[in-house]
């Protein structure tokens, strides 16, 4: 049986080790608090002392929460001490650092898929996240016995882990759009006297039928954003990555001016700021 070294524990780490734990895979947890782990180890999980101690296990995954802490976890020291291992990174993160952990994992001589994940912690959950992946075939596949207990479907998007890192930024990209766009119109039609969660049940039934629209479109609607799944401060994080990718690339970003204004107001507001990332409808609400 394949064992599991998971490095981080956070509301979608947590999910996920729980889903390998539901299906009977050996995984080994750390998380820089240690308590975050206990209920885990509780269900069944190892107690492991270091994150050197999960490359030790045959698939080490992580899924920390921004660049700066993936990059202080895999130090190059780390890393040098566990050559030959095979390392999945399912974090969310700039290019920049996707390119540099994968040139700082080849010379360690360990092994470097980036999985960026697409789905909530209710997804992971259930097993059905979307995984989009880039690296070498050979290392994509030989993390499938992970990967496959943990999403519906893999997409190998490159040989190299900048790709999956720019196909993630982009993916999120288009749900800050869907919450623009949602809070914006639910906004206007409760203005009109309609009630905004029938508004949302005819826009999903009609044409935007799609997980997000009914999802976040339920929390709008119902002002659910506690306790938050995804909150504004990541929402933040994850628009500035797609700015940072378009700045490298060339891209056109017209948008995103408003939308960085809409979540930094969000982030300053201290009855906002820790609410799920779709509270930035409050803050067109308010105005």
């Amino acid at each position: 049986m394949t064992t599991i070294g998971f490095i981080g524990l956070g509301n979608m780490g947590a999910a996920m080790v729980a889903r390998l734990l539901e299906e009977g895979v050996d995984v080994g947890v750390w998380n820089r608090t240690a308590s975050v782990a206990d209920p885990l180890v509780e269900a069944g999980a190892a107690r492991l002392d270091s994150p050197a101690d999960a490359f030790s296990r045959d698939i080490t995954l992580s899924m920390l929460s921004n660049d700066r802490a993936v990059n202080a976890v895999f130090s190059e020291e780390l890393l040098a001490s566990v050559s030959g291992s095979l390392h999945v990174n399912m974090a969310s993160i700039s290019t920049e650092l996707a390119r540099e952990l994968e040139a700082r994992h080849q010379a360690a001589g360990v092994r470097y898929v980036s999985a960026p994940v697409l789905g909530r912690p209710p997804v992971a959950r259930a097993g059905q996240l979307n995984i989009v992946a880039g690296g070498k075939a050979s290392d994509v596949e030989a993390a499938a016995p992970a990967l496959d207990v943990l999403g519906k479907k893999t997409w190998h998007v490159g040989e190299n882990a900048a790709a999956a890192a720019l196909v993630k930024i982009g993916v999120n990209y288009n749900l800050i759009h869907a919450l623009l766009a949602l809070g914006e119109s639910v906004n206007m039609v409760e203005r009109g006297g309609i009630d905004g969660q029938l508004f949302v049940d005819i826009l999903t039934d009609a044409a935007f039928t799609g997980s997000a629209y009914m999802g976040y479109g339920k929390i709008i609607a119902g002002r659910e954003y506690f306790p938050a799944m995804f909150d504004t401060t990541l929402g933040l994080k994850d628009l500035t990555l797609t700015e940072d990718a378009a700045a490298e690339l060339g891209a056109a970003l017209p948008a995103a001016p408003a939308l960085r204004e809409l979540f930094e107001a969000a982030v300053a507001d201290e009855k906002l700021k820790d609410g799920d990332w779709s509270i930035i409808a409050e803050v067109i609400r308010n105005r």
